[in-house]
């Protein structure tokens, strides 16, 4: 029907009839004149229409925006007070001959472009019409443009493109399975995959060596911005490799990729232990575009009569930390309220802190609620440690060592929002040497990554001391979003029965989850690993959006539902017969 792309059309078309299709962008009346924006996935350009064509000027007369149109038309160059350098097609018009129109619209329920002013849950629930704009149409077109990508270059490294089932069986991996009942099988049920995990380690026991799949994948949990219930995953698979085999495969693919899509060129990325990333940042996903780390000061405080902070420092399982904001005095004491009410959604029962005002004054230099409390030596020593200056501002953390860490981290990175404090653009690195395991209370352990995750040390020091144990497990966190997660898998049988007797699991439990991967270990596994990273998440990035609904043509909400299609959604009691469901509600 048409002959080019409204946003392809330029000067060098000066002259050339063509023909167009789209969507009537936005429609003017000039005197006499009318012009017609019309719109395509490649973009808009201006069409003029004289009263000279008399039935197509009739016609344009009645365009309404969002109405389906074709144009035949000669392109001819603008005049030159009416050049709009902002568009790509601002040098030229289109003199509109003939004017089809293809389908009329209703008002549609937002403005299409960058003025809308229209709520998230409206543009979910008209998701198609969303989709018409030019920021949705960029950056679902960028994230085809990734997955093409990543698929030439494992291609490129002879990885096997190889998909693995939708309907499985229920495995622990840290989430709540989504199930699917069987007609055939009553009162049984499939679970959605969490990931592709089982099936890629026995792909290598397979013999393939190299697997990727770009999968969808389900997890049942609470949502965050960067999260959905489904979701989709690039998942890589080895076999006969390490850790580093694995990581330096995984960063070239990163650094091809953003260097490809948008230009950004990685250095070889930095690589953080577990617990210096917690002890420096607090947090297993550090953000290091910018500073602001934290400084443990429970040394200096376990004498002082201060229980707030003489307490947890002699505490093992606490912490006790301050973080150093310079040129602080900009915060206000509402700014530093609003603070304590945010560290709080992180369990923080309050928000100590010191203004340094003059620091060659000594302690009468100083403005905090909690210097009272403390001996000026003491105060002294913590100004050097944190190497204090005049307007810094010092806050404090003294809890549980997970709730300092947790609480001090977000608040580095709310400072960093509300003040702009980014001293660069990206910053990728490698968080490793994670534990194996977490207590969840006190006879009940839990897989930090997933219970295939080979553990480092020995079998003995394993089963004697689940807790010291570490795992073989990496992350690639870029501007403190965790993109990427692997590890080395488990490939001895002995090994994964121990990992499955320290999670609880009898080895009957074992046998009657695991029996076939045990077996498939047992029969000549080679050693392997790979990482997965998320697509969503990678092109939330690459995009320069902060939420993953932004990147998904249909996603869900915060709740997990689809506004668009008002799912999920109640049944006939004849299906719910067919599955042998009844419903207690």
């Amino acid at each position: 029907m048409r002959s080019h792309f409204c946003g392809d059309v330029r000067a060098e078309h000066i002259d050339q009839s063509l023909t167009l299709c789209g969507w009537v962008h936005r429609r003017r009346d000039h005197g006499g004149v009318i012009f017609l924006d019309v719109r395509d996935h490649k973009g808009i350009v201006q069409v003029v229409f004289d009263p000279d064509t008399e039935a197509s000027f009739a016609l344009a007369d009645q365009m309404r925006n969002e109405f389906v149109v074709a144009i035949e038309g000669k392109v001819r160059a603008r005049d030159a007070a009416a050049v709009n350098p902002k568009m790509p097609t601002g040098e030229i018009e289109v003199l509109g001959k003939s004017l089809m129109l293809l389908n009329r619209a209703k008002t549609p329920p937002f403005q299409l472009d960058e003025y809308s002013e229209a709520g998230e849950d409206v543009r979910l629930r008209y998701r198609f019409i969303d989709l018409r704009r030019q920021d949705m149409q960029q950056r679902l077109r960028l994230r085809s443009k990734a997955s093409h990508f990543i698929r030439n270059f494992l291609d490129a490294e002879s990885f096997v493109d190889i998909e693995t089932p939708i309907l499985t069986k229920a495995t622990p991996e840290g989430a709540r399975d989504y199930l699917v009942p069987s007609r055939v099988h009553p009162g049984n049920f499939y679970a959605l995959p969490q990931s592709p995990q089982i099936f890629k380690q026995l792909l290598m026991v397979s013999g393939f060596d190299r697997y990727y799949q770009i999968a969808r994948c389900f997890r049942d949990e609470d949502l965050r911005a960067d999260r959905q219930p489904e979701f989709t995953q690039i998942d890589i698979e080895a076999a006969f490799v390490n850790e580093q085999d694995v990581m330096s495969l995984a960063e070239s693919m990163i650094k091809g990729l953003f260097s490809t899509l948008i230009d950004v060129n990685f250095e070889d990325l930095p690589v953080l232990s577990y617990r210096d990333a917690i002890r420096r940042f607090g947090t297993d996903r550090p953000d290091l575009r910018f500073g602001l780390e934290l400084i443990d000061i429970d040394d200096l405080m376990t004498d002082v009569e201060f229980k707030v902070f003489s307490s947890p420092a002699k505490d093992p399982s606490c912490r006790v930390a301050a973080l150093k904001l310079p040129n602080g005095d900009r915060l206000s004491r509402k700014n530093i309220d609003d603070l304590t009410r945010f560290v709080g959604i992180y369990g923080a029962k309050g928000l100590a802190y010191i203004k340094v005002n003059d620091r060659a004054a000594g302690i009468q230099g100083l403005q905090s609620p909690i210097l009272k409390f403390l001996p000026e030596s003491v105060v002294e020593e913590v100004l050097q440690r944190v190497q204090a200056v005049d307007n810094d501002l010092i806050f404090f953390g003294a809890d549980q060592a997970s709730v300092v860490s947790d609480a001090l981290g977000a608040l580095r990175c709310r400072l960093a929002e509300d003040l702009d404090l980014y001293e660069k653009d990206w910053a990728p690195c490698w968080v490793v040497d994670f534990p194996m395991f977490e207590q969840t209370d006190a006879k009940t352990w839990t897989a930090v990554h997933h219970p295939f995750t080979h553990p480092s040390g020995s079998l003995e020091a394993l089963t004697e001391n689940p807790g010291q144990a570490g795992s073989r497990a990496y992350d690639m966190v870029i501007n403190g979003y965790e993109v990427g997660g692997g590890s080395i898998r488990v490939h001895d049988p002995e090994w994964q029965k121990a990992i499955f007797k320290v999670l609880n699991l009898s080895e009957e439990q074992a046998e009657a989850k695991f029996g076939f991967l045990l077996e498939a270990l047992a029969l000549g596994a080679p050693p392997h690993g790979g990482i997965a990273f998320g697509l969503d998440r990678l092109v939330m990035l690459l995009s320069g959006t902060k939420a993953i609904r932004d990147v998904i043509a249909f996603p869900k909400t915060q709740n997990a539902t689809c506004l668009l299609t008002a799912a999920p959604s109640e049944v006939e009691l004849q299906q719910l017969r067919e599955l042998s469901i009844k419903t207690n509600l």
